[in-house]
């Protein structure tokens, strides 16, 4: 296993794993290329796809800028609709608080929804501690969760997975034959789940959206088990961060649109649900108690920098399904939680640099994160950024920090330019031998240069 001590190996070691199992690289290249094809189907159904993205590119930033507002303003909404709602610090801070309403309720079994906010504070290992049993109910993280692996990917968390491998997962289960086919396998989840909808005392999911002008919760699904989970259990917990809040009920269709179509191509996922505190006199579903915890961790001192368009992501995973690093690396090179062009980004924001030095660098820069992004946040911009903060903050190794100051000392004039050229055409016949060279000629040509320099040509 992978030693998570040392950050600066793990992605490199974790992913030449994931490049050695031909199973996991034919998974992910079918699954990426199947989410990223639908998506550029669906946005070519959208009359004017590029106005769409500027709005939607407002509606969050307008939230972002004058966050305290709105997130009081959802307080006082959601509190007004007998909602709970609580305002978490730190990961930890929110775990204690989810375990603590989880121990007032006597609860023994919690069924969760797909969250990725919980796997970012580590809930299930906090519940476990606690003593009370933890089960999720969304097909990709239960497979997960008896595979005692953590999510891979935003919108599919076992896309690395096969179905001979779910099959056997399954089966381990309650010994019940299953065969690897779709029906097959969901059909069988859902008889081993069932019984967790009835029996779970707390519910426990994500919040896609905060509508503040309401209090209201958004989540959205493409299972069932979502609205299962915030109806049936007598206590529903909502993990929300803080920056998934929306201003108005009317800025949430825009958002709706571009998620269902970045994320999986759909024009609109299958359940997109809005709760407005708990149940009411004379309903009949619905928990009796709703608690709303507002998570931080890390969120707060990203408003007023260079990276706050990073808040505006609305966790599509568009971005995932067309990096050709994600697409070869796998989600498990990036860390327990966020992979792909936003979690090399948002990772390091949140843990700090010099916990995930190697992330900002897991990018070609190609730019179709960028380009694929609903809500227009310049991914691979911030990479660059966060690439010169390891240099200015000396995260990045005494060596590689003196190798880019050489090179800029010499590229910043033309003799200087033509004399480390002129060196290097010298020398390239010796690059497949040793250092980077070594390693990309391993796998690939490595490009020569050309015999004259462009600035020659006059």
């Amino acid at each position: 296993m992978t030693d998570l001590a040392q950050p600066e190996r793990r992605f490199r070691e974790v992913a030449r794993g994931a490049l050695e199992r031909q199973g996991t690289q034919a998974a992910l290249a079918a699954a990426t290329g199947r989410l990223r094809e639908a998506r550029l189907s669906a946005w070519a159904d959208l009359p004017d796809a590029e106005a769409l993205r500027e709005q939607a590119h407002e509606v969050r930033m307008r939230a972002i800028d004058d966050l305290d507002r709105y997130l009081d303003e959802f307080e006082h909404a959601a509190v007004a609709a007998g909602a709970t709602v609580h305002r978490a610090a730190t990961a930890a801070e929110a775990r204690e608080l989810v375990v603590g309403i989880c121990r007032d309720a006597g609860a023994q079994l919690v069924a969760k929804s797909k969250s990725m906010a919980t796997e970012e504070i580590a809930l299930n290992d906090g519940l476990e501690q606690a003593g009370i049993r933890a089960v999720e109910t969304d097909l990709g993280e239960y497979i997960l969760q008896l595979a005692g692996e953590h999510p891979v990917h935003i919108i599919a968390p076992a896309i690395e997975k096969t179905a001979s491998q779910v099959a056997e997962l399954l089966r381990g289960v309650d010994g019940i034959d299953v065969r690897p086919e779709l029906e097959d396998l969901t059909a069988t989840a859902r008889r081993q789940l069932r019984q967790v909808f009835l029996d779970a005392d707390v519910g426990v999911t994500g919040v896609n959206f905060g509508i503040a002008e309401t209090g209201s919760i958004c989540l959205v699904t493409n299972e069932g088990n979502g609205r299962l989970v915030s109806s049936l259990p007598r206590v529903h917990v909502a993990l929300m961060g803080i920056e998934r809040v929306v201003p108005r009920l009317e800025d949430l269709p825009v958002l709706l649109k571009l998620l269902a179509r970045s994320g999986t191509g759909q024009r609109l996922t299958t359940y997109t649900t809005l709760i407005t505190g708990p149940r009411r006199p004379g309903e009949t579903d619905g928990p009796e108690q709703l608690h709303i915890v507002l998570l931080d961790n890390g969120r707060s001192g990203l408003r007023r920098g260079r990276y706050r368009e990073m808040l505006a992501c609305i966790r599509c995973g568009a971005c995932l399904n067309v990096c050709p690093v994600y697409r070869r690396a796998g989600g498990g090179a990036y860390g327990p939680v966020y992979s792909g062009p936003m979690g090399a980004v948002l990772a390091p924001l949140l843990v700090g640099l010099e916990r995930a030095p190697a992330l900002p660098h897991a990018s070609s820069l190609c730019g179709a994160c960028t380009d694929s992004c609903p809500v227009k946040i310049p991914l691979h911009e911030l990479l660059l950024d966060l690439r010169r903060d390891l240099v200015s903050e000396g995260v990045a190794s005494r060596a590689e920090r003196l190798g880019f100051w050489l090179w800029s000392w010499a590229w910043s004039s033309p003799r200087g330019y033509r004399a480390s050229t002129g060196l290097a055409r010298l020398g390239q016949r010796f690059g497949r031998l040793a250092g980077p060279g070594r390693a990309w000629s391993a796998g690939r040509e490595l490009p020569r240069l050309a015999p004259r320099r462009f600035r020659d040509r006059r």
